[in-house]
């Protein structure tokens, strides 16, 4: 089961997200914590203004009426507030702290009673009663601020750039993943685009110098083994000619054999070489194999006995040259090297089509099965001279990968070789219509 968090793009979410919500909860308790600090400074700095005023009024002007709420209140006056206790709110608390360290040694100073207007009581030492001055209401924080309304905002539009921008980082590193899955498949890879990064960019532009090469060796190498074997064809014709001719039976059945060997060595060549697109049409695998499995033996009486058990169903559907040269490359390996019965099998699976021949023979040793499919490899010296040109493993792969299936090689657990084909489903069901317009968009991309 596919994660998002296990994708490039889940993750830098995940990372951004994460990184957004920790610098906006410390902005805010930062901010939070400055307003209070601001707010008790300035209700300081106003009160000690006011104070001081006052007290300058006095000393110049005592005939002279105070401004609204402020006022001269006696000693003795029973209106005296009582000293702050430890059941003062901490702001309040603070603001006091703060207001005694602003005026002279030796100043007393008290809050108004709650419930009345915001004021404090000042009495100094030279002063002869108390002095009352209103301050700015400390109100303590509350439960919903509109800074949260703002701060949401903020992170909304912060989180959906940044999720912009972690799709733009990973898009082009998604499609440059694309490619090189195609590549592995050996289907068709069309230049990616050199997008992002520098350093995204230089990789994508090896990455497209890479293919080139690789197609232009693979191209080069076809062209050259097309180009000797069908050259081929016309001597061994020829050859087989001369051959029909001569007297002696016995030298004659043995030098028809080797030309058809020739013949078959070339075939090889020649379908391994063929690198384009099967252009057939699509037929039902199942009823295929079993046209197939009653040719081969009605072609090869003395074969091995070919079983099938074949539950894919109509919807499993291949081109039909491609799935004939698939088994009959696979039925013939089985017969030269298998034991038998060999066994052709279809079904559906989760992860798609799946098309498996095996035998019943030795297999092949595991230090081997790497290279099993690799082109003119004979994993047994004594295999040669019947035909066998190490081709038939190499084009049953190709084949496979090039209808847009995957090929796993292997032994079975009871003995003998196994062949399974997985094909998509979106793959293994297209059209002939479909797949011509798909292999000419790719032809023209490339």
């Amino acid at each position: 089961m596919r994660r998002a968090i296990d994708t490039l793009f889940g993750r830098l979410v995940v990372i951004v997200i994460g990184m957004l919500v920790l610098s906006h909860v410390a902005w805010f308790a930062i901010i939070r914590f400055e307003r209070d600090n601001v707010q008790t400074r300035f209700a300081v700095e106003e009160a000690v203004f006011l104070v001081e005023a006052v007290r300058q009024h006095i000393a110049k002007a005592p005939d002279q009426p105070l401004p609204p709420r402020v006022r001269l209140v006696a000693l003795n006056s029973p209106d005296v507030p009582k000293q702050p206790d430890e059941d003062t709110p901490p702001p309040l608390q603070r603001f006091v702290e703060d207001l005694k360290d602003r005026l002279p040694d030796g100043t007393e100073v008290r809050l108004n009673e709650p419930g009345g207007p915001p004021s404090v009581w000042v009495h100094g030492a030279k002063d002869d009663g108390w002095i009352v001055v209103p301050v700015q209401p400390l109100r303590p924080p509350r439960s919903r601020d509109r800074m949260l309304l703002w701060l949401a905002l903020i992170f909304s539009t912060a989180v959906l750039a940044a999720l912009f921008g972690a799709w733009q980082l990973q898009y082009p590193l998604r499609s440059l993943a694309q490619a090189v899955g195609r590549f592995g498949r050996g289907q068709p890879t069309p230049p990616v685009p050199e997008r992002g990064p520098r350093e995204l960019r230089q990789l994508t532009h090896g990455f497209n110098q890479m293919v080139r090469e690789v197609s232009q060796t693979e191209n080069d190498r076809a062209v050259m083994l097309a180009g000797v074997a069908h050259d081929l064809k016309t001597p061994l014709a020829r050859l087989r000619l001369r051959a029909e001719m001569m007297d002696d039976e016995k030298l004659r059945d043995g030098v028809v054999r080797d030309v058809d060997s020739m013949a078959h060595i070339v075939d090889q060549f020649l379908v391994f070489a063929h690198d384009r697109p099967d252009g057939s049409e699509p037929v039902p695998v199942d009823e295929q194999c079993e046209r197939i499995a009653r040719a081969y033996r009605a072609v090869s009486p003395g074969a091995q006995p070919i079983r099938l058990k074949l539950e894919a169903g109509p919807a499993f559907a291949l081109p039909a040259a491609s799935l004939d040269r698939l088994l009959s490359n696979l039925l013939d390996n089985a017969h030269a090297y298998g034991a038998p019965p060999v066994v052709i099998e279809t079904r559906r699976e989760a992860s798609g089509w799946v098309l498996m021949v095996s035998d019943h023979g030795k297999g092949i040793a595991p230090e081997d099965l790497i290279k099993a499919s690799r082109p003119f490899v004979r994993l047994d010296p004594a295999r040669g001279g019947s035909g066998h040109s190490g081709l038939g493993l190499a084009i049953v792969e190709r084949l496979a990968r090039r209808a847009g299936g995957e090929c796993e090689i292997g032994n079975r657990a009871e003995g003998g070789l196994q062949v399974v084909m997985t094909f998509p489903f979106d793959i293994a069901t297209r059209t002939l219509q479909e797949r011509r317009a798909g292999s000419q968009h790719e032809e023209r991309a490339l």
